[in-house]
């Protein structure tokens, strides 16, 4: 099939065209995609072969665990793979496989494993696209002698003044940046994010003018080595140990309230399923104390964090000068204003002040920081602090 010259204004009723979305330097030869097999890569795969360069895709066989093999709306994986194949047959672009199975179970899968029996809340998306997406595909697409490796995520690449920068997508619905806060500058040089200034919709439009099959393919739904959003149950396999029960115990009041299955069943913040009736007010979990087994329990007020603690830093660019900063603590929340208590980037550990208390702030998770659109990098929470009870309990009551 060939597409080069493909309208793509005519699809999304812009003036864009397929190489305009690249930005790649004059005299550009080869772009590597990566390939997972969703609609998404595939219309990068379609836009690169668009442009009239050599293109050629590239899938990591990440897992095959079972029941998630045949899994439809994972990714990396069984049918994935196919029709990955199937979009590059249908391109008439070189396609490659790569078993890479190993080195994310250890890298990713294994370390989600063990957060969780840490009484951590991971996000394996962010160790993926530290290591097996944006290292190790990076390195491949490099040795290929690609000019730029482009992938399906929904964010922005923007040439600024200092170099390339990371900005939020133009779709606030699908905005991806949260989860590439980790992308150094070299890595960002190389990387393009074609869709990060289209919605979905035309993207959809664009595989269906394309003719590809995976045009209406749903979207990945949550983590792709986790059949059936069933987290417990991969930990469990992994670490039978994972089961080991114990007290359900009030914060404040030191009072067992009940017993638990497992920390690993529980997360800061949750309030369904803790299975202790009775209460006058609602509970939610507010710690987990994985050394004891014990689960830690208290008011709404206790989970009002002000501020929190990050490790293992990453900074995109240069910090901004007098411009206000946000910060986002879990992939769908809201950017919230903070002020950044010490420096960032080259793993050094700092902090972010809230200034308003922030809910649900879980050791694990990562907290991104923003300057107005501009992803300016992040860090894991490590630890958090709690907003002052005074405020708290005014916050409290407030709900």
């Amino acid at each position: 099939m060939n597409i080069t010259g493909l309208d793509i204004g005519k699809v999304t009723g812009s003036t864009a065209d397929a190489a305009a979305l690249f930005g790649l330097p004059e005299g550009a030869r080869r772009i590597v995609v990566a390939m997972s097999g969703g609609v998404d890569s595939s219309v990068v795969a379609g836009l690169a072969a668009a442009t009239g360069l050599e293109t050629i895709g590239i899938t990591l066989q990440l897992y095959d665990y079972g029941a998630a093999t045949g899994r439809k709306g994972a990714c990396c994986a069984g049918d994935d793979i196919r029709d990955a194949r199937a979009v590059a047959d249908r391109l008439g672009i070189a396609h490659y496989v790569f078993d890479h199975e190993s080195a994310f179970r250890d890298e990713v899968v294994e370390r989600f494993a063990d957060e969780y029996m840490a009484g951590r809340t991971p996000i394996p998306c962010i160790r993926c696209n530290m290591g097996p997406k944006f290292t190790d595909l990076l390195a491949m697409a490099r040795d290929l002698g690609a000019d730029a490796l482009a992938t399906g995520h929904y964010v922005r690449r923007v040439e600024g003044s200092a170099g390339a920068e990371l900005h939020r997508a133009a779709d606030p619905a699908r905005d991806q940046s949260y989860f590439l806060y980790g992308t150094t500058d070299s890595q960002l040089d190389f990387l393009r994010f074609p869709l990060g200034g289209l919605p979905k919709q035309d993207v959809r439009r664009i595989a269906e003018g394309m003719g590809l099959a995976v045009a209406m393919k749903p979207d990945s739904q949550d983590i792709c080595f986790v059949p059936d959003g069933d987290y417990a149950k991969i930990v469990r396999a992994i670490r039978p140990e994972a089961e080991t029960g114990g007290e359900i115990v009030h914060a404040q009041s030191g009072e067992v309230l009940g017993a638990h299955r497992g920390i690993i069943h529980y997360t800061v913040g949750q309030r369904r399923g803790l299975e202790i009736g009775g209460q006058p007010k609602p509970l939610y979990v507010t710690g987990i104390d994985a050394e004891k087994h014990r689960v830690l329990v208290g008011p709404k007020r206790m989970l009002a964090t002000g501020a929190a603690r990050l490790v293992e830093t990453n900074r995109i660019g240069p910090m901004p000068e007098g411009e206000p900063l946000t910060a986002k603590v879990r992939s769908l929340a809201k950017p919230v204003p903070v002020v950044l208590d010490g420096p960032l980037g080259d793993g050094a550990a700092t902090a972010i002040r809230f200034q308003q208390p922030e809910y649900g702030v879980a050791p694990g998770q990562a907290a991104v920081i923003y300057a107005g659109e501009r992803v300016i990098g992040g860090g894991w929470i490590g630890e958090t602090e709690r907003w002052s009870d005074r405020e708290a309990d005014t916050a409290d009551a407030a709900s």
